[in-house]
């Protein structure tokens, strides 16, 4: 390990250490979560989604940060696309619960509001699945948009701020890569499961337990990148 190995690392300690040692911390951020869900949404993938990338970077390119790499824009996007996901994982927990009793599966309430049973896995993969079906392309499409748009631009927030060439962005877009790999293989592969096991978690850990999830795949495809070449 390098010199700015241990700093990213003493940094994460640093940043993460309150949480495990003083109660008032922990309380203070379940509070929040519960009265400013949306808001620390946003902090959360803003802070630990940007800091998958720079992992993703490091294991690539041997850096944290580069010039163009954009670390301000990417938070402002993470954080917004965080809202995004959140918002979704309410909309598909309460609408996949009302579609299985839809369908006849009257138990599904009772099993999603138990304890940890086979009923409750069942209905956190049926949630998982449709979320990533349905939300999780359009998802990551966007994603890919906005990353791109920071990168033409130099990663500067004043160039994050000019308007977005949706047209040409999306036209030239490698769309093979995006389906064959982004779509068919890490959203079964590996968004399906980790999903399944984020909505078996307590309501205020699934979306720190989502923005981690960002940080475990950047580092995925890091290395998958690098076993590329």
């Amino acid at each position: 390990m390098k010199k700015q190995d241990y700093i990213f690392i003493g940094c994460a300690i640093v940043f993460l250490a309150p949480f495990f040692i003083f109660d008032s911390v922990y309380d203070m951020y379940n509070q929040l979560t519960a009265e400013h869900g949306m808001i620390m949404s946003f902090f959360k993938f803003a802070i630990l989604a940007t800091v998958g990338e720079m992992i993703g970077l490091r294991i690539q390119k041997g850096v944290y940060n580069e010039p163009g790499f954009g670390v301000l824009p990417r938070m402002i996007v993470w954080g917004i696309l965080g809202m995004g996901i959140s918002m979704a994982m309410v909309i598909f927990k309460g609408g996949t619960v009302s579609f299985l009793q839809y369908m006849g599966l009257e138990e599904a309430p009772m099993w999603f509001a138990g304890g940890l049973s086979w009923g409750k896995l069942l209905v956190a993969f049926c949630i998982s699945v449709l979320m990533n079906s349905i939300f999780a392309p359009v998802f990551m499409t966007l994603h890919k948009i906005t990353d791109t748009h920071i990168l033409n631009n130099g990663g500067t927030l004043k160039g994050f701020l000019r308007p977005i060439k949706m047209t040409e962005i999306i036209t030239n877009l490698n769309w093979k890569v995006q389906w064959s790999f982004v779509f068919k293989r890490t959203i079964p592969l590996f968004w399906y499961p980790a999903h399944t096991i984020t909505f078996l978690l307590p309501q205020n850990f699934q979306v720190l337990f989502a923005a981690f999830l960002g940080v475990a795949l950047g580092v995925i495809l890091s290395i998958a990148n690098l076993k590329k070449k």
